[in-house]
């Protein structure tokens, strides 16, 4: 068989399981086990695909058709200017999180010494992002799901970045930096209970998704944790359901940040939330 027939063939497979884009998945596959480029894949349509080629790629295209992530398939999925590896037991970023990393890096770009925290860490986007972006950071990652854990320190210690095993909602977390953290960041679980979800999502870890029965339960509880170990003037930014913007606003409001603002996707839904802790009493 030629490979632009296993592709062929794998593409059907895949859309006929209902898989978004499976022209580019079966290719994104074909070239990971072959060790080249996409557009490369391309390139080799005619070349003759051998019996131990077949096998394992079509057991990739199998699993793929289950709906199970197409980056659990790969290992490693993209963030920034970097890639993370993933697999089993932790949550796959997304792409829109790169809005909220962005912001934070922006955030400490003009700090001298800039400390940072990724409250939520799961595999590390936004932790490594930082790291990779602001020269000199001291950047600390917090997650608490054991099958987690080591994906966050895989990707994450080899950039410097503290990791730490600990709840997020724990008041105690981090107490060695209250006060002293420039730019706090969260991604955590905020789909309501029993949401209708993509199959995809459905791989990822139940609690790195779902976040109480109006999805926004997790976050009031880490709101004080993240005001805490803030510097005064210091900046929080969370990642939030598009259904609960407004909810997410009056819980900065009433845990006490200021400047409270809403940042949009790139299709233009409001995704995440902002604020600032006050200089003082009264600011």
């Amino acid at each position: 068989m030629l490979l632009v027939e296993a592709l062929r063939e794998a593409a059907a497979r895949l859309g006929g399981a209902g898989v978004d884009r499976p022209e580019v998945d079966a290719r994104l596959i074909a070239g990971d086990l072959l060790g080249c480029p996409p557009l490369e894949v391309g390139l080799r349509g005619r070349e003759e695909c051998d019996a131990s080629f077949l096998e394992r790629y079509r057991a990739l295209i199998e699993r793929r058709a289950t709906r199970e992530p197409l980056h659990y398939i790969l290992g490693a999925a993209p963030f920034g200017a970097g890639e993370l590896k993933v697999g089993e037991g932790v949550f796959i970023p997304r792409p829109e999180t790169e809005i909220l990393a962005d912001r934070a890096a922006r955030l400490l770009a003009d700090k001298k010494s800039p400390v940072a925290v990724d409250l939520c860490a799961g595999a590390g986007s936004l932790a490594t992002y930082l790291a990779r972006e602001v020269e000199g950071a001291s950047v600390h990652a917090v997650e608490a799901d054991p099958k987690a854990v080591p994906w966050l320190r895989r990707n994450a210690e080899p950039l410097g970045v503290e990791c730490h095993e600990g709840d997020a909602r724990d008041a105690g977390v981090l107490s060695e930096l209250r006060g002293a953290v420039d730019v706090v960041v969260a991604n955590p679980p905020y789909v309501p209970d029993g949401a209708e979800v993509a199959p995809e999502v459905r791989f990822d870890p139940d609690v790195a998704v779902y976040g109480g029965p109006t999805g926004v339960e997790f976050t009031a509880r880490l709101l004080p944790v993240a005001l805490g170990l803030l510097k005064p003037g210091g900046w929080f930014g969370v990642e939030h359901d598009d259904t609960t913007a407004e909810a997410t606003r009056v819980l900065l409001k009433e845990a006490g940040f200021v400047e409270v603002g809403t940042l949009r996707d790139l299709a233009g839904r409001e995704r995440f939330a902002v604020g600032r802790r006050p200089e003082e009493p009264g600011d």
